[in-house]
């Protein structure tokens, strides 16, 4: 991978937010670019208030601004007029596509793999990746680095301060197998 790799995130692996923290600290870590739409915002900030009622909108808007400022070049613009010429089988995707191929990227990071068909994307050189896979390949490359950024997440939880173990637990949760099995071993050598 390396700097000039550049992923887009989908709003389904920004909506759950010990996920979005893994994929926000990873961003940080210049491994990779990661980029977003304000349009990808609106999707996970929308679903994030219609399913929990505990969350206010100030509060989403106060993470997307950090998201944005935190990391280097992430908004992708301009993409707009590509979404009528592509054809996904959710046509609601299409502006998730656009962003890719207007941002230049290399892979989209997302859970609805069925809605990113490879005979479409390959058209673009562009590969969807299930967030487990994406950061196990990251592991692979970078293992110290992964599990540090992990480890930061974790450390995070302030309010609710987690063991590593449970910390994994929660990734576990969000659908991350390998990436846990993999940190386990990074961490605790086995």
């Amino acid at each position: 991978m390396g700097s000039d790799f550049t992923v887009i995130y989908d709003a389904c692996v920004l909506y759950p937010a010990p996920l979005r923290d893994l994929l926000m600290q990873l961003a940080l870590s210049d491994l990779y670019r990661a980029r977003w739409t304000d349009e990808i915002h609106q999707e996970w900030m929308r679903n994030v208030l219609k399913n929990r009622p505990d969350i206010i909108q100030r509060q989403l808007t106060r993470t997307k601004d950090l998201m944005n400022r935190s990391v280097r070049d992430c908004l992708v613009t301009g993409y707009e007029w590509i979404i009528p010429s592509l054809n996904l089988p959710d046509l609601d995707d299409r502006h998730v596509l656009a962003a890719a191929i207007q941002g230049q990227a290399d892979v989209i990071v997302t859970f609805n793999l069925k809605d990113f068909p490879n005979s479409i994307l390959n058209k673009y050189e562009i590969e969807a990746q299930h967030p487990d896979l994406f950061i196990a390949y990251l592991i692979d490359l970078y293992p110290l680095q992964i599990a540090n950024a992990a480890e930061t997440c974790r450390k995070r939880l302030k309010n609710f301060p987690k063991s590593i173990d449970e910390y994994l637990v929660i990734l576990q949760k969000q659908g991350l197998t390998v990436t846990t099995s993999l940190l386990k071993k990074i961490i605790f050598g086995s």
